[in-house]
C-alpha cells in the first residue's frame, strides 16, 4: 500500500471542511459565495487526493454525501427513499468515461436507450400523494432527511393537489422547483417600483420564495416545477422504463418537460446536449445543462449506485459564457465577519443570460494571479450562470503605462482601520469591531430567519440606527430607545410596537441560534447545532479549550481555533454580557438539568403542533413539549396524542387529525395539557 502523506490527509481534511461551508450557503441559505466553477474544482481536487488515497475516504466526505443538512426553519422529512444527487461531467470525454463505465459494470456492449432531460437550475423537491392525494412535500436536504414545505408547495398553481383515479395509490414524485424568467423579471420590477434592492437570480429567489415562513408570500412568487423522476411507488402500472415513467406522470397532470427526449446512443445524446446549449438563453426558464438516463428499469437497478448517486445517470454542466468588457475600477466591500473583498466595477455586458455590472475577485491573490488592472480589457464569465468572475485581462488591447493594482491596507470605511491578513490565510479582514460596513452585515446576520428571526429589524432600519448611534453591536438591539425611534420619519406606534415584540420573542431563542447570530469565522448552521448539543451551554463553550472543541465530531481544527479566538476576545465578551439576561440565561441552561426540574406532565406523549402559538417561537413551542417529557414531530401521525392548532395553521396536518380522530387543541386548552398533562 502506498504510504499516505502527511500533506494529502491534512489537504483533504481542508477540502472537506471548506466544501461542507459551501455546501451550506448553497443548499441551507440559498446563498452561494463562489462560483459554480469554483466548487466545482474543489470538489474535483477532493476526488484525485481520494482515487490516490483509498485509505483516507471518510463517510463525511462530500464526495459520499449529498447536498447539506437541511435547516431548522421547517420541521424535518425523512425520505422513504434517499433523493440522491448526480456526478458530472464537463466535456466529451468525460461523458464517455460516464457510459464505459456503465458498459462495464453491466458486461454489455450497449446501455440500450438513453433518456436526455434539460437541467434545470432550482430547488429539488419530493411530493408524496397518497390515495392520490398530496400529502406531504419535502426539500431533499442531506438526501436522507429533507425540509417539510406542504404548505408552501400547495401554492404553486401548476402542482395539482389529487390526481386522477389511475394514480398509484401510493406515489412519491421529484421534481425541480424553479422560478420562470417572466416571474423573475415581474419581481424585479416590483422591487424597483419599491425602491428596494433587486433579487440576484432566478435559483436563489425560487430557493428563497419556496422556504418563507409564510405560504402566502410564496403564493405571490410565480413559481413552477418540471417533475422527472419518482421515488416510492405502490400500485398503478408496471413500468419498465423511465421515459414511460416520466409519460405516466404526464397523464396524470404533473408537468413534464417538453424538451425530454429518447435516443438510442450516446452520439444522439451528445447532439442533444449541444441543441441544448444553443437554445439555453431561448428557454422562459433557467437551465445549466442536461441530465443522461439509462431508459430501462432493470438496468438502471442492475447499475445500482454510490452512497450519493445513481451509476446509470449523469449531468452535464454547460460550460459558462465568456464576454470581454472594460474594467472601470476594483473596490473592496467589507462583509459581515470582517472579510474584505475585491470585486470588479464594469462597462455593462450582457453574459450568462443578463447584464453583469460587477463581478467577484474574490481576494488579493486572485488579482495579482490574474493581474487585471483598471482600465483593462477582461473577460467575464457569468460562473455556474449564478456569480459573475473576471477571468484575466485582454492583454492586446491594454493601455500603455497601465499601473497594477495595489490591495489598500485600510479599511474603506470613515475609520480607516488596518486590514490585516494572517499566514495560509487567503483574505484579508478588518478587525475593528466598530467598523459602520462589518456591523451592519454583522446585525442583519444576527437578525436574520436562521440566527434570532428578529422581524422588522431589515437592512434599512439596520443602517438608519447605526447611523444615529442607536446601535453600535448586536448587543444593542436589546436597549433600543424606542420613545427616540417613534419620532423618527416613517415609524408609527404598530412598526415600533413590532419591532419590539419581535426582540423580545428574540429572547426564547435556541443555544443552536444564538450561535449562528454571533457570526463566528466558519462556524455555520450544522456545526453551530453540534458545538450546542455537544456542550449544552453557552458558558461551557466559552469555557472550552480548542482541543475540547476540536473533539466534537464534524469540528475540525480550523472551526476550533475560530471559536476559541472569538470569545477570548475582550471586545466579543462585552457585546455577549450586553445580550438579555433571558437569552442567556435560557442558551447557558443544563439541557437535562432544565427537563429534569420541570414538571413531566406529557411523557409518554407526541403533541405536533400547526401555527403560530402565543408566547412561543416555532423552536420554543417544541421545546416547551420536550422539556416536560414529550415528543414533538412535524406530522400528524397514528401515533399523534394531539394537534395544536395555532395561528395560521397547515391545512394538511388538521385534515390528516380529522381523518385520524386525533384530539385538536387551541392554545388555551394546549397551555392547560402543558400544566396539568390531561386531555379536555
Amino acid at each position: 500500500m502506498q504510504k499516505v502523506t502527511t500533506g494529502a490527509e491534512d489537504r483533504i481534511s481542508e477540502l472537506i471542511e471548506r466544501i461542507g461551508y459551501h455546501n451550506d450557503r448553497y443548499h441551507v441559505h440559498d446563498d452561494p459565495e463562489i462560483p459554480d466553477a469554483e466548487f466545482d474544482e474543489l470538489v474535483r481536487e477532493l476526488r484525485e487526493l481520494e482515487t490516490a488515497n483509498p485509505e483516507l475516504i471518510r463517510p463525511d466526505s462530500p464526495t459520499q454525501t449529498v447536498g447539506a443538512d437541511p435547516s431548522t426553519l421547517f420541521a424535518p422529512v425523512e425520505h422513504r427513499m434517499p433523493m440522491m444527487s448526480l456526478d458530472n461531467a464537463f466535456d466529451r470525454e468525460e461523458l464517455n468515461a460516464w457510459a464505459d463505465r456503465a458498459r462495464r459494470r453491466l458486461a454489455a456492449e450497449d446501455l440500450g436507450d438513453l433518456v436526455c432531460e434539460l437541467k434545470f437550475d432550482g430547488l429539488a423537491v419530493s411530493l408524496r400523494y397518497v390515495n392520490r392525494k398530496l400529502e406531504q412535500a419535502a426539500t431533499r436536504g442531506n438526501g436522507r432527511v429533507g425540509e417539510d414545505i406542504t404548505a408552501n408547495i400547495l401554492t404553486i398553481s401548476s402542482i395539482p393537489h389529487r390526481l386522477p383515479g389511475n394514480a398509484p395509490d401510493v406515489l412519491e414524485v421529484r421534481g425541480e422547483v424553479y422560478m420562470p424568467l417572466s416571474a423573475f423579471e415581474e419581481l424585479n420590477a416590483e422591487q424597483d417600483r419599491a425602491g428596494k434592492a433587486r433579487y440576484a437570480n432566478p435559483r436563489n429567489t425560487a430557493a428563497g420564495s419556496l422556504r418563507q415562513k409564510d405560504p402566502t408570500i410564496t403564493a405571490t412568487r410565480g413559481l413552477s416545477i418540471w417533475c422527472y423522476s419518482v421515488g416510492e411507488v405502490q400500485g398503478g402500472p408496471a413500468l419498465d422504463t423511465h421515459s414511460a415513467t416520466l409519460e405516466l406522470l404526464d397523464t396524470l397532470g404533473l408537468p413534464v418537460n417538453p424538451e425530454t427526449a429518447t435516443v438510442g446512443s450516446l452520439d444522439k445524446a451528445w447532439e442533444f446536449v449541444v441543441r441544448s446549449e444553443s437554445k439555453r438563453h431561448g428557454l422562459p426558464y433557467e437551465i445549466d445543462g442536461a441530465v443522461i438516463k439509462v431508459n430501462r428499469l432493470d438496468l438502471q437497478e442492475e447499475l445500482g449506485a454510490t452512497s450519493r448517486a445513481p451509476r446509470w445517470a449523469v449531468a452535464y454542466k454547460l460550460p459558462p459564457e465568456e464576454k470581454t468588457t472594460k474594467l472601470l475600477d476594483i473596490h473592496v466591500s467589507i462583509g459581515g465577519k470582517g472579510k474584505a473583498t475585491p470585486f470588479a466595477a464594469l462597462e455593462p455586458v450582457f453574459v450568462g443570460g443578463s447584464t453583469v455590472a460587477m463581478a467577484t475577485l474574490h481576494n488579493e491573490d486572485q488579482v495579482r494571479e490574474k493581474d487585471v488592472r483598471p482600465g483593462d480589457t477582461v473577460v467575464v464569465r457569468k460562473a455556474g450562470d449564478v456569480i459573475p468572475e473576471v477571468l484575466g485581462p485582454v492583454l492586446a488591447d491594454r493601455p500603455d503605462g497601465l499601473p497594477v493594482w495595489e490591495f489598500p491596507e485600510v479599511c474603506p470605511c470613515p475609520h480607516q482601520q488596518p486590514l490585516t491578513r494572517q499566514e495560509g490565510d487567503a483574505a484579508h479582514y478588518c478587525r475593528f469591531p466598530r467598523c459602520p460596513e462589518q456591523l451592519r452585515g454583522w446585525i442583519e446576520h444576527f437578525a436574520a430567519r436562521n440566527a434570532l428571526d428578529i422581524e422588522h429589524l431589515g437592512e434599512q432600519r439596520v443602517r438608519l440606527f447605526i447611523d444615529l448611534g442607536f446601535i453600535s453591536d448586536v448587543g444593542d438591539i436589546y436597549s433600543l430607545p424606542y420613545d427616540r425611534i417613534r419620532e423618527l420619519e416613517g415609524f408609527g406606534e404598530l412598526s415600533v410596537a413590532n419591532l419590539a415584540a419581535a426582540i423580545e420573542a428574540s429572547k426564547q431563542q435556541s443555544l443552536a441560534r444564538l450561535l449562528v447570530g454571533l457570526n463566528i469565522r466558519h462556524l455555520g448552521d450544522t456545526t453551530c447545532e453540534l458545538l450546542a448539543e455537544a456542550f449544552g451551554s453557552l458558558e461551557r463553550i466559552m469555557g472550552a479549550s480548542v482541543e475540547e472543541l476540536a473533539e466534537v465530531d464534524g469540528i475540525g481544527p480550523i472551526i476550533a481555533e475560530s471559536v476559541y479566538e472569538f470569545f477570548l476576545s475582550e471586545v466579543n465578551q462585552e457585546i455577549i454580557q450586553k445580550l438579555p439576561k433571558e437569552l442567556l440565561e435560557a442558551s447557558s441552561s443544563d439541557a437535562e438539568a432544565e427537563v429534569e426540574a420541570l414538571p413531566q406532565t406529557l411523557e409518554g406523549m407526541t403533541i405536533v403542533v400547526t401555527g403560530g402559538v402565543e408566547g412561543y417561537t416555532r423552536d420554543g413551542v417544541g421545546a416547551a413539549i420536550k422539556a416536560r417529557g414529550g415528543k414533538a414531530p412535524g406530522s400528524v401521525s397514528s401515533k399523534t396524542t394531539a394537534l395544536v392548532v395555532g395561528e395560521n395553521p397547515g391545512a394538511s396536518k388538521l385534515e390528516k387529525a380529522e381523518k385520524l380522530g386525533i384530539p385538536i387543541l387551541d392554545e388555551a386548552q394546549f397551555q392547560r395539557l402543558i400544566e396539568t398533562g390531561e386531555l379536555p
